[in-house]
């Protein structure tokens, strides 16, 4: 693996374990008395300067101990860290929380957001699920006032659109009940291609109501994910090493910035290459320098085909990766069931 020996993978492992519990520098003769290692406080900061050349630890100061660098975490995370099995009574207690609210699309994306939060202490997001294509369920028409109209459109999936449009003529909310479920009996389960497809006999308002469900699910394609719901910005801001700092409030704007964060979501949901469905985005990878002092755990959820959406933990490099993924694993398994219980009519 990599061009380490046994005593370096143990070494460095070590060394990131401790950076992450104490967020301080770690020194050779502490590592020996921490650990109770069988080798010399000597033989340790040998290793620990092969260690530091080869690019995979870094020393703040002469005098100061090891901290891990970008490509120490990328090696730990892809071949030194173990999965942590989340406790038993910690999975039924969260499983039963989501299955309470199994037909609340947008409380259970809530409460994935919270449970990321809490468990990664971290800052997490979660988008509700967005279809590959967009597929139109149900609508509801409800009158505002004068010819304003609020259009609430359902997707299949249980994404909701809702735009407040303007009618050529005021209409009662008897016949906008009316319109609302003549449309739906002929549109439901169909995309934005089918429905622009479909020849239907229609009179001039119910016409003009077609139109804009029409360019309300072309729209809808057009989106990378679905809204983004944060929670624990405040857990990130808390760290040492980004308390009062610049780096945090940057990487916060990510979460913040829309543009930003459907670049972000974009990227993951192109990828297909993270190992057990989570990626792990260590120091932006070059693409995001907002991230540089960053590590983001990604996963995507839903059944691919119908409804997928994205979830994940930022926080500082210095993470508790094992457990992090976990959590993230965990939550995406639930959130696909759901997904996959909503879909299935």
């Amino acid at each position: 693996m990599e061009d380490l020996t046994e005593r370096q993978r143990l070494l460095l492992s070590l060394v990131i374990h401790e950076y992450i519990r104490t967020a301080a520098p770690v020194a050779s003769k502490h590592m020996v008395e921490q650990y109770s290692l069988d080798f010399s406080s000597a033989t340790v900061r040998n290793e620990l300067a092969e260690l530091t050349e080869k690019g995979y630890l870094r020393q703040p100061h002469l005098s100061a101990g090891r901290v891990p660098t970008e490509e120490g975490y990328r090696l730990f995370v892809r071949n030194l860290v173990q999965d942590i099995e989340l406790p038993e009574a910690m999975r039924r207690t969260i499983s039963h929380q989501f299955f309470q609210m199994r037909q609340d699309v947008e409380q259970w994306t809530r409460l994935a957001a919270s449970v990321l939060a809490h468990q990664s202490r971290g800052a997490s997001l979660v988008t509700i699920p967005h279809p590959d294509q967009a597929l139109f369920k149900h609508m509801e028409l409800i009158g505002a006032r004068g010819r304003q109209v609020l259009m609430v459109l359902v997707l299949l999936g249980g994404e909701i659109l809702q735009h407040l449009v303007a009618l050529s003529e005021p209409v009662s909310q008897e016949k906008l009940s009316e319109i609302a479920d003549h449309l739906t009996h002929y549109l439901k389960n169909q995309n934005a291609n089918q429905i622009n497809g479909l020849s239907l006999e229609l009179d001039g308002l119910e016409k003009e109501i077609f139109d804009m469900v029409l360019n309300e699910m072309q729209e809808a394609d057009s989106l990378v994910s679905g809204e983004v719901v944060l929670d624990g910005i405040t857990n990130v801001l808390s760290q040492p090493e980004f308390s009062g700092s610049e780096e945090a409030r940057r990487a916060l704007r990510v979460l913040e910035e829309k543009p930003m964060l459907q670049h972000l979501l974009s990227q993951t949901a192109l990828n297909n290459t993270a190992a057990n469905g989570v990626q792990v985005i260590i120091g932006g990878e070059g693409a995001w320098e907002s991230l540089s002092q960053c590590s983001v755990v990604l996963a995507r959820y839903g059944t691919p085909g119908l409804a997928t959406g994205t979830l994940g933990v930022l926080g500082p490099m210095r993470m508790p990766y094992g457990r992090t993924i976990s959590i993230v694993r965990f939550v995406s398994g639930l959130l696909s069931d759901l997904v996959n219980d909503t879909m299935v009519e």
